[in-house]
Formats: structure tokens, C-alpha cells, sequence
């Protein structure tokens, strides 16, 4: 299922409603777009940690739309761009700390993930699995190299933990 975890329940929400309107709202305030343009947005602010899905993107546009906060400008092509109105200035204006505070949220994100970005620990560990899987799908294995290969990636992590 989409939004569930392996470990069962769903993936938090990352906005309520009105917040994600607040943050498109800002978005599309900041430079007229369509959503794509937002889903990309909110990724690039969060560093690749966020994107909304278009399911959740599409329909807060047109409800933003709806509620005189944007409106469609000319664009070429078949995507619908949107332009903020003055009354969805005027709203931005009168949320504007609860904004700020939903784009630093955003940006922080995107700052935590660069921070632990552990890019090469995940090629290594896919590695481990490839080898893993190919060396122990056949089925025949004993116990002992079973035992072995446990011992190993114990040792290691042991290893992990104690760096300074």
C-alpha cells in the first residue's frame, strides 16, 4: 500500500491541510507556477527528503484556486500555471509567521538530511545484500558458514558503534 511502512501504520503527514495551502500558497506567491513546478519546489527545499505526491498537490490547487487565493495565467503547453492574487497576498500577509515557520520546517529538513546523508553506507549496504542474496539463495549453506557470516556483520557492527 502507498503510504504505509514495512513496519506497519502509515508514514506521518508531513502538513495538514491548511498548512500545505499556506506553503504552496507561498510558493506559487514567490514565482508563478504549475504543479510539478511545486512538487519540485518542496523537494529541492527539503534536499530530496520531501515531494509531495500529485495527489495531494493537485487538489490543494484547485481548492486554492477555488478560494480566490491564485488564478490560472497564460501559459504555453498543456500544464496550468497559477499566479497568486491580491487576496492571496493579503492571506500570506496575515499567516506570514506561520509561513515562515512551515518553510524553515521544510528548510531544516533539507539541512538535517544533508547532514546524514550516508550515501555511500547505502551503496555498501546494498552490496552486503547483493552478496548476501547470491551467496546464501542457493540454500545450500551450513550452519556453520551461517554462524560465520552472523559473527562477521556482528564484529562490524560492534565496530560502528565504538567509532569516535
Amino acid at each position: 500500500m502507498g503510504g504505509e511502512r514495512p513496519g506497519g501504520g502509515r508514514r506521518p503527514r508531513m502538513f495538514d491541510g491548511s498548512e500545505l495551502r499556506l506553503v504552496l500558497l507561498r510558493l506559487i506567491a514567490d514565482e508563478p507556477r504549475h504543479g510539478y513546478d511545486l512538487i519540485r519546489a518542496i523537494e529541492a527545499l527539503t534536499g530530496g527528503a520531501y515531494a509531495p505526491s500529485p495527489g495531494v498537490i493537485y487538489p490543494t490547487i484547485t481548492l486554492l484556486d477555488e478560494m480566490g487565493f491564485i488564478e490560472e495565467q497564460q501559459s504555453q503547453g498543456a500544464k496550468k500555471r497559477f499566479a497568486a492574487t491580491d487576496t492571496g497576498l493579503a492571506h500570506l500577509a496575515e499567516h506570514a509567521e506561520q509561513v515562515e515557520a512551515l518553510i524553515a520546517r521544510l528548510s531544516a529538513l533539507g539541512e538535517h538530511r544533508e547532514r546524514v546523508d550516508s550515501a555511500p553506507i547505502r551503496r555498501a549496504m546494498g552490496n552486503l545484500r547483493v552478496a548476501l542474496g547470491e551467496r546464501f539463495g542457493s540454500g545450500d549453506v551450513s550452519q556453520d558458514m551461517l554462524h560465520q557470516v552472523a559473527a562477521m556483520i556482528d564484529e562490524l557492527a560492534q565496530k560502528v558503534e565504538r567509532l569516535k
